[in-house]
């Protein structure tokens, strides 16, 4: 892929970690989807159902659901067709779940209308070594994404989900034209929290990430737009080429 991923719109999805479709609302109701995109994940997706999606699709926002569909292929390609019903703009599988589920995801969107961007996830950004190895994989994280992010784009999807810290590997092995979303972003002077390979906004475009999934540090900030407006400032005009 020498092309290089086509990044319109803004470059951060705010994760709306919220127990509730009414404080998911309220949130977007004090957005614009010129500001940011939004990430629906397994919190708010488990209170408030595919009602919650619709409602902020309707709003004009680009919508990432975040549920990392990892199972049989044929459930999982149902659960993508679903999803692409929904009007999602990006979507989720596990790159653990192999190939055969790989292959079975990218081949049900493929038939959608309106396909939208389908990446793999690697390896949490609240994995260390230690984590890895508990569960069975000797490998160290860095070298993990390595080699799920290979079978990922064998595999036909849009890119992966990864730490930025592996980004700038991962854009030199790839091509730039490998869609790279990175969470565990933390703004200087933000709480880590249960994050182990964090960097900054800035840091990450660098590295060549192209978009920023941020919950915490904008949703539980005392001043939410503000330090939305403020990361959107600190990464204008990086990562162009």
């Amino acid at each position: 892929m020498n092309t290089a991923f086509p990044v319109t719109g803004p470059r951060v999805i705010v994760a709306l970690d919220y127990q509730t479709a009414s404080e998911a609302l309220a949130f977007a109701a004090r957005v614009t989807p010129q500001q940011c995109r939004l990430k629906v994940g397994f919190e708010l997706f488990t209170a408030a159902g595919p009602a919650a999606v619709e409602a902020l699709v309707q709003k004009g926002f680009d919508v990432f659901l975040d549920l990392k569909y990892h199972d049989i292929p044929n459930t999982v390609a149902s659960a993508c067709a679903a999803a692409a019903r929904l009007g999602v703009w990006m979507l989720n599988v596990h790159a653990l779940g192999g190939r055969r589920m790989l292959g079975a995801a990218r081949a049900a969107l493929d038939k959608s209308a309106h396909p939208p961007l389908l990446i793999g996830v690697t390896v949490l950004t609240s994995h260390s070594a230690s984590d890895l190895g508990e569960v069975g994989l000797a490998a160290d994280p860095a070298a993990q994404v390595a080699r799920l992010a290979q079978l990922v784009q064998e595999s036909g999807l849009d890119g992966v989900v990864c730490s930025a810290q592996e980004a700038l590997r991962l854009r030199a092995e790839h091509g730039p034209g490998f869609c790279l979303v990175t969470p565990g972003i933390r703004p200087a002077g933000s709480a880590r929290g249960d994050q182990e390979r964090v960097v900054t906004p800035a840091e990450a475009v660098r590295q060549g990430a192209h978009y920023l999934v941020i919950g915490r540090p904008i949703t539980q900030a005392a001043e939410p737009l503000a330090m939305l407006a403020a990361i959107n400032r600190e990464i204008a005009g990086l990562g162009k080429s």
